[in-house]
């Protein structure tokens, strides 16, 4: 019997290396769309062009690189004018990395690649331009189904004339509008196919059906969900930057069969974007995703969504409603916390993110672990005295909150401008990055720790393993009604903190959902045991062993020196000499210009590394119960 189970291995292991071996040889087709970024999309042909290709070119891809690595494209810029594709292409190109020697074939046709990967395909989904939702419907369907997306539209020049009524002319095998161009979905009688009454919202019909056709039958994989903005996106294509429509975040969630939506988490107003619709419409059917995906987990998985509100466009005061921009932010937030859901949050400006479901299949070591300080170490570097106590020399010591690194397209696009800086390494940086990127970005993650120098160090970003708050996985939970899902939340989390060495939670947001209890405490010191920075908790504490300190303030300034007056006034405010700061996507230049400042001013104010800094903190609270229990306040 164990030389038959010997043989069946050496079969199996033969077998697997052939199809490892195949795929080494198969070519990457890359597809060249950088000349999108030039259309003039004040012109609505333009617009559409855009749209049209970017959206069946993500389908296209979260099939062909569903099981491996085949399809690529350039397309991304970031803010300082650089391809971003073309940037982690060529780190990985070079010799000795994951992508030396593979050969390619460029393309600068979507057509010519859909021939290409016509066997791939199953056909077409097909949607409607008059139904905004339907786009992201489609692109549900085109992931559970194996097929693209393509937007109806006759006219000769479309996408749809070209791939379907011409050219291949592709199977048409799903319809989300009429075959002869009128609306399926109408908001009045019964939704087609469902047998369910019409909600009176051309919006929220095609979700409906949606849920009611594929969701409920288990159809999708409701351990990833998307939150990206619809066709509305075409209304206002240069409200902001034009790669917004996030189209291309679309590949890896279609190759995890995910599904897709975009609604307002009010419940105080119909949706900015489907004004007549009953009030809280959006949020009712958002809550019913929710629900569904947390029954098919069974509470015990978490939902990956990947997105964030589009509030320059729907939902808030920008686009006519009465909530502001951070309020929705926390709303959904909150919302999704509820229901076991984070998000990783593609948030506008830098929320373009492609090539995904490429990416997913880049081979990261078992482990990136971390060293811990010691306390001989801390005496010998002069921060501890022999018998245990610290050695203040009337210092403060302060610490920054390097972020906001909770998103995977902010940092697969900033890497080249604020990571490849020179001045990295200069001064003591702890880098807030949330390891569950390590999804979509595992090249970015791991050239961050291939790269680092020893004074970059790695926390996790807000508020884990993911964006959520933690408050709402508390009993009980008002929006929901579930059972706790804190001990989800901790074995969630420590698979990503053990893989990436990870002992300290740099942020973690609480916004209108309740401050973390001693259960949610208990939570986090089983994987972030050096340390957590809540926004609801006193100024100091000790919980159990895990040193607490409240967030405190957001250094917004891009001048360090004013930056600095900040950082002096804030110190001299707080009673104890332990300070933690936050700021959002500064460059290392920044960091030391700020240290440069501190000296050059003569201050007592000493920048330090995490480790030390959570460990003299511990030690600190150890040794003065009244800030360990959590009495200490501001002056």
């Amino acid at each position: 019997m164990r030389k038959y189970l010997q043989l069946v291995f050496l079969a199996v292991s033969v077998f697997c290396s052939e199809i490892l071996l195949a795929e080494s040889r198969d070519p990457v087709r890359i597809l060249d769309l950088r000349t999108l970024n030039e259309l003039d999309l004040k012109e609505q042909e333009k617009a559409e062009q855009l749209w049209d290709i970017m959206h069946t070119t993500a389908t296209l891809q979260g099939i062909v690189n569903r099981n491996s690595p085949r399809l690529y494209i350039r397309y991304v810029k970031n803010g300082q004018g650089e391809n971003v594709d073309d940037y982690w292409w060529n780190k990985y190109r070079q010799a000795g990395q994951w992508l030396a020697g593979r050969d390619t074939i460029a393309y600068t046709e979507l057509s010519d690649v859909v021939t290409v990967f016509r066997k791939e395909i199953r056909g077409v989904v097909v949607y409607d331009s008059k139904v905004a939702s339907t786009s992201n419907i489609a692109s549900s369907v085109a992931g559970i189904e194996n097929l693209i997306a393509v937007r109806y539209d006759i006219s000769p020049n479309s996408l749809y004339t070209r791939l379907v009524l011409q050219g291949p002319k592709l199977a048409v095998k799903c319809w989300l509008v009429n075959k002869d161009g009128s609306s399926l979905f109408t908001g009045k009688g019964r939704i087609a196919g469902t047998g369910q009454p019409s909600t009176g919202s051309l919006k929220i019909d095609p979700y409906v059906w949606f849920i009611e056709k594929y969701l409920k039958k288990g159809l999708c994989n409701t351990e990833y969900a998307a939150y990206y903005i619809d066709q509305f996106w075409r209304t206002d294509p240069t409200r902001t930057v034009t790669n917004h429509h996030q189209l291309t975040n679309h590949d890896f969630f279609v190759s995890k069969k995910a599904f897709f939506f975009d609604l307002s988490p009010w419940g105080d107003e119909p949706a900015t974007d489907d004004p007549t619709q009953e009030e809280g419409l959006d949020l009712q059917i958002l809550k019913t995703f929710l629900q569904e995906a947390y029954k098919q987990n069974k509470g015990e998985k978490f939902c990956y969504i990947g997105g964030f509100p589009s509030w320059i466009y729907k939902y808030t005061q920008h686009a006519g409603g009465k909530h502001e921009d951070v309020a929705t932010e926390w709303e959904f937030s909150r919302i999704i916390s509820a229901y076991n859901a984070f998000k990783d949050a593609d948030a506008i400006g830098l929320g373009a993110l492609a090539n995904s479901s490429f990416w997913q299949h880049f081979p990261l070591q078992e482990k990136y672990p971390q060293k811990w300080v010691t306390h001989q170490e801390l005496m010998d570097r002069g921060y501890l005295n022999r018998d245990g106590t610290i050695n203040f020399q009337g210092r403060n010591f302060i610490l920054f909150y390097v972020g906001d690194y909770d998103s995977s397209s902010w940092i697969a696009q900033t890497t080249p401008f604020l990571w490849d800086e020179p001045s990295r390494g200069e001064v003591p940086l702890m880098w807030s990055v949330s390891p569950v990127l390590a999804e979509r970005v595992p090249m970015v993650m791991h050239n961050y720790r291939v790269t680092a120098t020893p004074n970059d160090y790695f926390a996790a970003a807000d508020n884990g393993a993911g964006y959520l708050m933690p408050g709402m996985l508390q009993e009980p939970r008002s929006v929901s009604g579930l059972k706790s899902g804190l001990s989800a939340w901790a074995k969630h989390c420590s698979k990503y903190y053990q893989k990436w060495g990870l002992t300290i939670t740099g942020f973690v947001i609480d916004g209108e959902a309740p401050g973390l209890d001693s259960d949610g405490l208990d939570c986090y010191a089983s994987f972030s045991p050096n340390g957590i920075v809540p926004q609801k908790m006193p100024l100091t504490l000790l919980h159990n062993d895990m040193p607490v300190i409240r967030a405190d303030y957001d250094i917004v300034d891009h001048d360090y020196r004013r930056a600095t007056d900040v950082i002096v006034e804030r110190v001299e405010k707080r009673p104890v000499p332990f300070h933690w700061f936050r700021a959002i996507l500064k460059s290392p230049s920044w960091y030391k210009g700020i240290c440069d400042e501190l000296k050059q001013r003569h201050t007592n104010i000493e920048l330090l590394d995490a480790p030390t800094f959570f460990e003299l903190y511990r030690i600190y609270l150890k040794q003065h119960p009244d800030a360990a229990a959590g009495k200490i306040t501001m002056n």
